[in-house]
C-alpha cells in the first residue's frame, strides 16, 4: 500500500510541476497589448494611405483625371465651395431635412410601434399594411412626390419620414413585443396604473430595440436625403453635387460626396455616444 501510495504521488508530481512550469511562462496578455496597439495604428493609418493610393492611381494615367480626380483636385473644389458661402447654406439645408424628417418618423414609429406591440387589435390592423408600404423605396415615391406637393420642403420631410418611419416603427413593434409578459402581470396584479405601466415597464423594457432602430434610421435618413433632394430643391448638398455633375465638376462631386459621408459618420457616432449614456443597462 506504501509503494502504491508513493507511485500515486510520483506520478502526480509531473502533473503539478507542468502546471507550474505553464504558471511561470510570461502571459500572452503583452502580445493581446501589441495586437491592439497594432490595430489602432492601421486604423489610424487607413484614411491617409488610402487619399495617398487614390492620389497616386489618379495621377498615374491609369484613369481618366478628369472624370477621377485626385484629392487635392477635390480639396481645392471644396475650398472653393467653402469660399462661395454655398457650402455652409447647402449643409444647413440638407441638416434641416434630416433632422426634422428623422424626429417626425421617430416620433411616428415609436407611437404606432407601441400601438401595435401592445394592442393585437391595433396589429392586426396596422401591421400586415405596414409590411406591404414598407418594402417601397423612398426613391420610388419621387415621381408622385412633385406631383403632390411640388418643390416645396413638404415633399422633401415626406421622403425623410417615410424612410426613417418603418425601421423605427418595426424595431419598436419587436421591442415591445419582447418585454417580459411576466412582468407586466405582475404590475397588473398589484393594481400599477396602465400609463405608469407603459412608462416604466413597456417603454424601458423595449427601449434597447428603440434605439438600435433609431441609430439605423440616422443612416437611413441621409440615404433618403439623397432621394429628397433629387426631387427638386435650390440648396442642399446632393442638389449642389447634382449641378456639379451636369457641369462636369467632379472634383465639386466627390467633394460633395465625402461631405454626405462625414456628416453621416459624426451623426452615427453622437447617436452612438448618446444611446450609451442613455440605455446604460444594454
Amino acid at each position: 500500500m506504501e509503494i502504491g501510495a508513493e507511485a500515486i504521488v510520483q506520478n502526480k508530481t509531473p502533473k503539478r510541476a507542468a502546471v507550474t512550469a505553464g504558471a511561470d511562462r510570461p502571459g500572452r496578455r503583452p502580445t493581446s497589448g501589441r495586437f491592439r496597439r497594432l490595430n489602432v495604428l492601421v486604423g489610424v493609418l487607413s484614411i491617409p494611405l488610402f487619399v495617398i493610393l487614390w492620389e497616386l492611381i489618379s495621377r498615374s494615367g491609369i484613369v481618366n483625371m478628369v472624370l477621377f480626380p485626385p484629392p487635392t483636385v477635390v480639396a481645392a473644389a471644396v475650398l472653393e465651395w467653402m469660399r462661395s458661402g454655398q457650402f455652409f447654406w447647402d449643409v444647413a439645408a440638407s441638416l434641416y431635412r434630416v433632422s426634422a424628417g428623422f424626429l417626425l418618423g421617430s416620433a411616428l414609429g415609436v407611437l404606432l410601434g407601441i400601438l401595435t406591440g401592445q394592442f393585437p387589435v391595433v396589429s392586426s390592423l396596422l401591421s400586415p399594411l405596414f409590411q406591404i408600404l414598407r418594402p417601397i423605396p423612398p426613391i420610388a415615391f419621387v415621381p408622385i412626390v412633385i406631383l403632390w406637393f411640388g418643390l416645396s420642403e413638404a415633399g422633401k420631410l415626406f421622403l425623410v419620414v417615410w424612410g426613417v418611419f418603418f425601421t423605427v416603427w418595426l424595431s419598436t413593434h419587436i421591442g415591445v413585443q419582447k418585454v417580459d409578459r411576466g412582468l407586466i402581470r405582475a404590475a397588473l396584479m398589484l393594481g400599477t396604473p396602465r400609463r405608469q405601466m407603459l412608462q416604466e415597464i413597456i417603454l424601458l423594457g423595449a427601449l434597447p430595440y428603440i434605439v438600435v432602430g433609431l441609430r439605423t434610421a440616422v443612416s437611413i435618413s441621409f440615404y433618403t436625403l439623397v432621394a429628397a433632394e433629387l426631387a427638386g430643391t435650390f440648396a442642399g448638398v446632393v442638389y449642389r453635387i447634382e449641378i456639379a455633375q451636369q457641369n462636369l465638376q467632379t472634383g465639386q462631386v466627390m467633394g460633395g460626396l465625402a461631405a454626405l459621408g462625414l456628416i453621416s459618420f459624426i451623426a452615427d457616432r453622437l447617436f452612438a455616444a448618446l444611446a450609451e449614456r442613455t440605455v446604460w443597462w444594454r
